[in-house]
């Protein structure tokens, strides 16, 4: 029972979510996994991404991340606000003034306009992320969440 709770509670929030996102463009967009066109991301070198909707350079949007075992994306922030849900994988993820958490398939994490955080991959097999973004997107590198 509240395993059905928390499934239902994450849909309602990645509903939530993707129709903020869905706003911002005049045409649908549907697609199964095996059709994303990843490429190398431009700001990790373990990373490749692909963005599902949206335009990040300019506003809201949805990106599809896919990361080797045991990639890390350091220390980091965004202006905008961050939703991670984890597809696929094990990905430990800390943030800020927030004990660090191991998300599975269903994970999810959000993280505040800049709030310092970090995630990586800690599984067999490639771990596969939503992002979504509510601002244009940009990411500041920091050492550690103290600085």
């Amino acid at each position: 029972m509240m395993q059905h709770r928390i499934v239902v509670l994450l849909s309602s929030v990645v509903f939530t979510a993707l129709s903020a996102v869905a706003q911002t463009s005049n045409t649908g967009v549907a697609r199964s996994l095996a059709e994303v066109k990843f490429a190398p991301d431009d700001d990790v070198k373990c990373l490749s991404s692909a963005v599902e909707s949206g335009d990040p350079a300019t506003g809201p949007s949805t990106i599809i991340l896919k990361a080797p075992p045991h990639c890390l994306i350091p220390w980091h922030y965004h202006t905008a606000q961050e939703q991670l849900i984890v597809i696929q994988g094990r990905v430990p993820t800390e943030m800020e003034g927030m004990a660090k958490m191991d998300l599975g398939p269903g994970g999810f994490a959000m993280m505040p306009g800049k709030a310092k955080h970090q995630f990586s991959c800690e599984s067999k097999t490639p771990c596969i992320m939503f992002v979504l973004f509510d601002k244009k997107y940009d990411i500041f590198w920091v050492k550690s969440a103290t600085q």
